[in-house]
């Protein structure tokens, strides 16, 4: 997923690095998805980066997912490569927290 500017500065210096090593010689190119998104796979998502998608059809761009939403941490066991479909998912409630959140503050800045 594309890093906000203004998260940015969350990551580490040598995040493309990292999440490159995560995607393509840990999970070999394919999302490490075993259903945490919530979508049942059947077992690990079969998307592989550069193919269609098995269930969408569209591209795949593999990415790197932080299981605790921290980009801070970038352990071993808190990354995992992931299809667009599947990391999206994994983060939906993550974003409806945050959206709330940056709707709340505009509000208050507003009156």
């Amino acid at each position: 997923m594309p890093i906000r500017p203004e998260e940015r500065d969350r990551y580490p210096a040598d995040w493309p690095a990292i999440s490159k090593r995560i995607r393509f010689e840990r999970a070999g190119g394919r999302c490490e998805c075993v259903g945490e998104c919530g979508h049942d796979h059947g077992g690990q998502c079969q998307a592989r980066h550069g193919e269609p998608h098995p269930v969408t059809g569209s591209k795949v761009v593999l990415t790197t997912a932080h299981r605790n939403h921290a980009p801070e941490d970038c352990r071993e066991e808190n990354l995992f490569a992931a299809c667009q479909r599947c990391h999206l998912a994994y983060d939906a409630s993550h974003h409806r927290a945050t959206a709330a959140r940056t709707r709340a503050a505009r509000r208050a800045a507003a009156t």
